[in-house]
């Protein structure tokens, strides 16, 4: 099929300078070195954007409790919360996870606010899926097998799906129990399948993949692609690397990160936007594509589901370098 560009700019295409935005275009992106983090919140009703937090540290995947009050987010390969309501400066506070390290930027709450899950490679030879209590506490590990990444429950939080490697050299689409269990593949194509994310009514899973050549946004039922992924539909194919679709708590947005046309993954950080669409419905119809914001990101922006409860606003971050 062939990639096009169908794009609508929205009011605020633009770029951090002191901590607010203006209208920009960024120059080329300097080597891929970070020298600071900004933790900031779009607002979908105003169109402005709030740097809530500032770090020299590497901070990434901030992702909003169900009940509106913190993000949770990593730095240093450890968990941490930062309060949404009026704390002022706000702090990270971290979750007291035991004899647990190494934790990577896939992690997310529970639909009803229980659980944290999380993935770490800890003392393992690559990354495992663990649950822990909100507060912290001990881990329970519900995937051993390595490498797989955590990137989010199902709606009624009795599933979490997930990426892992298992056969070959690609990822593909995974479900397990919350609870622990039998894991079950969803994805089978000679391909490259990440971040899956589901939307609100738990009958799609929506991620990225390169399987039409370039990164977009595809979908599958919750249940699997079925046979030679025979179930899996198309929702960008425009002419750039699509990452990360996150559906909004109201089933109205599609929120997914978008790299320069032939970024090879995610791994890296250059000048990205955040791009939106409706949520499709029981049909993908290819709607334009709305630019919320250009800015330097990448690896850590929007990793998981960042959406507010009310679905009115974002979180996400930015890169100083």
């Amino acid at each position: 099929m062939t990639r096009v560009i169908s794009q609508i700019a929205a009011a605020t295409v633009a770029l951090f300078i002191s901590g607010s935005y203006l209208p920009s275009k960024q120059d080329a992106p300097a080597p891929d070195k970070i020298t600071g983090s900004r933790v900031s919140v779009y607002n979908l009703q105003t169109d402005t954007v709030d740097v809530i937090y500032r770090d020299n540290k590497l901070i990434e995947a901030p992702n909003w409790s169900p009940d509106g009050k913190r993000l949770l987010v990593n730095t240093g390969g450890e968990l941490y919360t930062l309060p949404m309501e009026s704390a002022k400066p706000k702090v990270l506070t971290p979750v007291s996870i035991t004899n647990m390290s190494h934790c990577n930027n896939d992690k997310g709450y529970s639909p009803d606010g229980t659980l944290i899950a999380f993935s770490a490679s800890n003392n393992a030879a690559g990354s495992q899926i663990f649950t822990v209590a909100a507060e912290g506490g001990v881990p329970k590990r519900i995937v051993a097998e390595t490498p797989s990444y955590f990137h989010a429950f199902s709606p009624d939080g009795q599933w979490m799906a997930f990426v892992a490697k298992r056969q070959g050299e690609n990822f593909n689409l995974f479900r397990v129990p919350t609870a622990g269990g039998k894991q079950q593949q969803l994805t089978f194509k000679n391909a490259y399948d990440d971040g899956p994310d589901y939307s609100p009514d738990g009958q799609w899973i929506y991620f990225n993949s390169n399987r039409s050549g370039g990164w977009d946004i595809w979908r599958i039922p919750a249940q699997g692609a079925g046979a030679d992924d025979a179930k899996a539909e198309q929702v960008t194919n425009d002419g750039l690397e699509d990452w990360f679709p996150h559906c909004s708590p109201d089933g109205k947005h599609l929120l997914f990160l978008s790299f320069p046309h032939g970024t090879a993954n995610h791994d890296g950080h250059t000048e990205v936007q955040l791009r939106m669409i409706p949520l499709p419905g029981a049909h993908v119809t290819f709607p334009p594509i709305h630019i919320l914001a250009t800015f330097f990101g990448g690896q850590g922006t929007i990793n998981v589901n960042s959406w507010s409860p009310d679905s009115t606003k974002f979180a996400f971050v930015s890169y100083e370098h």
